[in-house]
């Protein structure tokens, strides 16, 4: 038996019946906002948000802390890993994690306010396929940003340097870079940016001494104190990784002469060890009566003998 639809019923707005519009509309707005069930509602639905924020919030740091448990342990087992590469593949799956949890939440939430998830997602999926095409230096960063973990090109505590930034590597992301510098700038690099890196902290590292000594130094003792010095310091070094070279007269100069020693030092070491032994060499020299050159200047005086 078929029914039909009963014909709605449409009033006019004039100037005439809008007061009694208003009336009618500020009575039933009256009588929305005094039932006790639309408060009763609001305030579960605001109480199942913030239980669902409290949910994720727990969620992000139980995972962060199972995945730091998950990579200690590795680390200890039989099979050792990088522990560069695991460092920064820890900080990577954390940021992951954090981005998949928090996209849930939202659409949790989005459902608590009976906001139809079908047609989000749709419109999700057209706005990455849109970005897909039109944000291509956002994929390139996240493309760049593999391959940077996948070839192990530098990781997160490496000392490294592109371009005019150098600094300590505090995060790789998937879509940045973050660098702090010596001095305490932080420089978030997008990863497509990144065109040529220089890692000082994959090998060991070279500390290069040079020492003038005045022309009137004997050569022999003052090599012979250089080799005594750099040996005492290697001896309750932790940064040298063997002893220093004592390479001999590098330059004669017009003043001075040069002498050069070498130290393989760890990883991004080399300038602390410059800076110690340039100090204990200055007081072996000072001991042994060596002197460090300065500038001098000698005056000739000619005299001519009267004419006759």
């Amino acid at each position: 038996m078929n029914q039909s639809n009963p014909e709605v019923q449409t009033e006019e707005i004039t100037l005439e019946n809008l007061p009694q519009i208003w009336k009618k509309l500020r009575t039933e707005l009256t009588d929305y906002i005094s039932n006790p069930e639309v408060w009763t509602g609001l305030l579960f639905t605001l109480l199942k948000v913030f239980l669902i924020y409290i949910a994720a919030r727990v969620i992000i740091k139980i995972a962060n802390k199972a995945l730091e448990h998950m990579l200690r342990e590795r680390s200890r087992g039989p099979i050792q890993f990088d522990q560069r590469r695991t460092k920064t593949i820890g900080k990577l799956a954390a940021n992951i994690i954090t981005y998949v949890v928090n996209f849930i939440m939202i659409l949790m939430i989005l459902s608590q306010f009976n906001v139809n998830l079908g047609p989000v997602l749709a419109g999700a999926g057209v706005v990455g396929l849109a970005i897909g095409f039109g944000a291509q230096s956002l994929v390139k960063d996240v493309i760049t940003g593999f391959f940077i973990i996948f070839e192990d090109q530098f990781a997160v505590g490496d000392v490294i340097q592109t371009g005019t930034y150098k600094g300590t590597v505090e995060e790789i992301g998937l879509r940045v870079t973050r660098i702090k510098s010596w001095t305490g700038e932080v420089h978030i690099i997008p990863n497509g940016t990144i065109n040529q890196v220089t890692n000082f902290s994959i090998n060991n590292s070279l500390a290069v001494i040079d020492v003038n000594v005045a022309y009137e130094t004997d050569i022999d003792t003052a090599l012979k104190v250089l080799k005594e010095v750099a040996n005492a310091f290697y001896e309750h070094s932790v940064d040298m990784v063997k002893a220093p070279d004592v390479l001999g007269v590098h330059m004669i100069g017009t003043s001075d002469i040069t002498l050069r020693l070498t130290a393989e030092c760890k990883p991004n070491t080399h300038f602390a060890v410059m800076r110690q032994l340039n100090a204990e060499i200055k007081k072996a020299f000072e001991s042994h009566g060596i002197d460090i050159p300065y500038p001098r200047l000698v005056t000739y005086h000619r005299t001519e003998k009267a004419e006759s």
